[in-house]
């Protein structure tokens, strides 16, 4: 593998096409903004999502998807909400077999389906690849010490995909486990709005550990339930991601909940941030998705209704703490 594409010219697209290209890969990141890639070719630099960076002068930009086509692998870093309809513009120009590995952390509203599950509708002849882990773009796009999970039902694919991205700085753990990798992801964005919330509310670090802890059982339930394993999400695709968004301002999604917390509304939480808040558009499709499989998820489900305005936070609190008692396991 020497040839790899990256679709998604946000923070984290451009993060991880620094990645391949530190790696030594031949790399083109496809955007879609003319400005981001006519920036990123005559500045290596990419000063609407990710000023600040200097970018390795392997990575080259394109607005065509055609300029993906020599890719010998790509990494589709759309957001999760308009995956599909990317995924079916590129379709056509995929080879059969090429490995797409995604990168987007979140369940499609509506459908409630995953990722993969969008990828296998709408280009079938991929083989597919899930990454997934605790990872901040500007981190990552700097060189700094990472550790991610990559998810592949093919184990040999897996570890070629892993080898050829692996650098001293990014370090890939290979799983099986495509499933819990994708459910880690997607829940862990919602919970990290509610701790942005419990963060801003000031309601102190006892009720903030106690959050990541009850929602980390959350997430594990609904993984389990679509068949994923408890196991891949007590890695770094679940709980060190969990850890990572729900202890940060950094994170788009707890900025979110913090705003919140402190009383602002979601369209203000909202103004001003160019990049994705995954866990926004995730909310509901979590909370529909738990219903249906019959999973207990009471986090989620108040981090939803608070995003629809349909309750305010200080009742979603009360509502979460008037609970009947339980045994913890």
């Amino acid at each position: 593998m020497r040839r790899a594409g990256v679709i998604g010219g946000g923070a984290w697209g451009t993060a991880l096409a620094q990645v391949c290209a530190r790696a030594g890969l031949e790399t083109v990141l496809w955007a879609r903004e003319p400005d981001v890639v006519a920036d990123i070719n005559d500045h290596h630099e990419n000063r609407l999502f990710l000023p600040g960076v200097s970018l390795d002068a392997g990575v080259r930009a394109s607005h065509d998807f055609v300029d993906l086509g020599r890719a010998d692998f790509i990494l589709a870093v759309a957001p999760a909400q308009h995956l599909r309809s990317t995924l079916a513009t590129l379709g056509p120009l995929v080879a059969p077999g090429l490995p797409i590995v995604l990168c987007a952390k979140g369940i499609e509203q509506g459908s409630l389906k995953l990722m993969t599950e969008v990828l296998a509708e709408t280009i079938p002849q991929a083989a597919p690849a899930v990454l997934s882990g605790p990872s901040f773009a500007g981190e990552v796009a700097r060189g700094l010490p990472t550790a991610i999970t990559l998810a592949c039902p093919d184990e040999e694919l897996g570890w070629r995909l892993a080898q050829a991205i692996a650098t001293p700085a990014f370090r890939p753990y290979t799983a099986g486990d495509m499933i819990g990798a994708e459910a880690g992801g997607a829940v862990k964005n919602v919970l990290a709005i509610a701790c942005g919330i419990v963060e801003g509310r000031g309601l102190g670090r006892s009720a903030h550990a106690a959050l990541i802890t009850r929602g980390f059982s959350e997430l594990t339930r609904i993984a389990v339930a679509l068949g994923g394993e408890a196991e891949t999400v007590a890695g770094l695709c679940g709980l060190g991601d969990l850890v990572l968004t729900c202890s940060s301002p950094q994170s788009r999604n707890m900025s979110v909940g913090l705003a919140l917390g402190r009383g602002e509304s979601l369209e203000a939480a909202l103004s001003g941030k160019l990049s994705v808040a995954e866990g926004v558009a995730s909310a509901p499709a979590v909370r529909d998705l738990a219903r249906k499989l019959g999973v207990d998820a009471p986090i989620c489900e108040a981090t939803a209704a608070i995003l629809a305005g349909h309750i305010g936070v200080d009742d979603a609190i009360q509502g979460l703490l008037a609970r009947p008692l339980r045994e913890e396991s």
